[in-house]
């Protein structure tokens, strides 16, 4: 019946309270390759448990069958990588080394989809985890924890309950780890405004050259109805490569693409020796990211940099040229997060931002609310550009950064934020161009439809309040009342005084 289904809730309840078992040995940066592969495991493996009884029913005396319609499933369950067995052997004195051998035999049976996805992980590290009799106590604690867990999909409240659970322990882990988590988490709501805003068609390619642990592109895929799409991604950080490739299964995006590099220095995604083209690319690469490659830019082999080379300690416009020639011509779309200083810093950031405007590249500007991202307070924009804008030259500029619901760590996008946003950008889309020099405000205080006459007369410079006015009047003040309620506060205050100084002379005080 429906009330013993197991919620979203109660997995992610024992989940974190299973974190409680490796919080004293290594913060959660580390720890959470290990409980998301062990909640990985125990997912697989009560698939798998649901898959035999139904076969068995099917196919009643008839083990051959069953083993055989097994070997059809979209992924293959060794007996020594089934949680059940790690269980059972959870008090042997090499568990460590046992768990690893699963993991591996698991990489072996699933190679199209699994290959490597383990290999940088390790539950028998004594560099990790100490010596093997405190070892052997965590990696027990941690299978009994998990013990508690009932993922078979029939005891689930919802298909997709798992996968959103996988995304909820991913974003409390980013609200942990600070700084270093914003290279494999963008908040949901961030992802979900960039999804709708760059709108996914069916049968489109979707890219993230920036994956990190993937969510972004499952909102892409979110967006479209059925399955008629393909997703691409690289990562270059191999434990957030592997959690991405573990997201993707989870959310039965099987057939995406993920790779494993540096995608400035080494596009993984490529196509007869080129680079592999996407209707829709989009990312929140690292923010002015130092060293990024800019000693060999100039020289690269797909061209990439032609618009000009970024500045050694910011690679901002780095991703976003990789970003830009990654998509087919005359139809592709970027959607990008950035800080703010990609819209104004000059030198040769400021050529290449000029260069993308006089293609006709840049459609759209939305400032952010600030502390939106985990590890920094700074605001963000994100960039919408479209290499299908024909004759419309206009620019539409967003000011959202006053539009968000205040939190104690983290300020938060409501789904009214996402919707004005969204809507903003539709209207702007749906519109007639401008015939006029000069552009127009579409809503006070928040959009502005700018021609390209009026960005020429900023020097191309796309500081949102150049474009938003935003000032608030202050009220007029009206100094004959103020003067009289000064007057009165004064005759108060001395009535007050000298009833103070009367009740000290009855005290016998003064």
């Amino acid at each position: 019946m429906a009330e013993n289904k197991i919620t979203q809730r109660e997995i992610n309840n024992i989940v974190w309270k299973a974190c409680d078992t490796l919080r004293p040995v290594m913060g959660s940066e580390q720890y959470k390759d290990y409980i998301l592969t062990l909640l990985f495991v125990k997912y697989l493996s009560d698939v798998w448990k649901d898959k035999v009884e139904q076969y068995r029913i099917k196919y009643p005396d008839n083990e051959e069958m069953v083993q055989r319609q097994l070997q059809r499933e979209r992924f293959i369950l060794p007996e020594i990588s089934n949680f059940d067995y790690l269980y059972e052997n959870r008090s042997e004195p090499n568990i460590g080394e046992i768990i690893d051998i699963g993991l591996t035999a698991l990489e072996d049976a699933n190679r199209s989809k699994l290959a490597m996805v383990f290999r940088s992980i390790s539950f028998n590290s004594e560099t990790v985890f100490g010596q093997t009799k405190q070892r052997n106590a965590i990696m027990k604690n941690l299978l009994v924890d998990f013990s508690a867990l009932d993922l078979q999909p029939s005891h689930l409240e919802g298909n997709d309950i798992i996968g959103d659970s996988y995304e909820f322990l991913i974003s409390k882990f980013a609200g942990e780890s600070g700084k270093k988590s914003g290279e494999f988490y963008t908040p949901s709501e961030v992802s979900t405004v960039l999804a709708k805003l760059v709108d996914p068609q069916p049968g489109n390619r979707i890219c993230d050259p920036t994956a990190g642990s993937g969510s972004l592109l499952i909102k892409m895929a979110n967006e479209i109805e059925g399955k008629n799409y393909s997703l691409y991604g690289q990562e270059n950080n191999g434990s957030t490569w592997a959690l991405c490739r573990m997201n993707m299964f989870l959310h039965e995006q099987d057939s995406a693409t993920i790779e494993w590099g540096d995608t400035i220095n080494n596009p993984k995604l490529l196509e007869n020796d080129n680079l592999m083209k996407f209707h829709i690319v989009v990312a929140n690469p690292p923010f002015s990211l130092d060293k990024w490659g800019a000693d060999t830019a100039a020289s690269d082999q797909f061209n990439r940099f032609h618009r000009g080379v970024p500045p050694k300690s910011k690679g901002d416009y780095a991703f976003i040229s990789h970003m830009i020639e990654t998509t087919y011509e005359d139809v592709g779309k970027v959607g990008v997060i950035v800080p703010h200083g990609v819209l104004f810093r000059s030198s040769s950031e400021g050529q290449i931002r000029k260069k993308l405007i006089d293609e006709n590249l840049l459609e759209a500007v939305i400032g952010l609310p600030a502390n939106l991202f985990f590890g920094t307070g700074i605001p963000a924009a994100i960039l919408i550009f479209n290499r299908g804008k024909a004759n419309n030259k206009d620019v539409l500029f967003i000011d959202a950064s006053r539009e968000f619901e205040s939190g104690k760590n983290q300020n938060k996008l409501r789904d009214s934020d996402i919707e004005h946003i969204v809507s903003a950008y539709k209207s702007f889309k749906t519109a007639t161009p401008l015939i006029t020099e000069k552009g127009t405000i579409v809503e006070d205080k928040y959009s502005y439809r700018a021609t390209i006459a009026d960005i020429i007369e900023n020097d191309y410079n796309l500081n949102i309040p150049r474009y938003v006015d935003t000032f608030e009047e202050e009220e007029e003040v009206d100094i004959k009342a103020t003067h009289t309620n000064i007057t009165v506060l004064k005759k108060q205050l001395t009535e007050v005084e000298n009833q103070m100084e009367n009740y000290l002379k009855e005290l016998n005080l003064i």
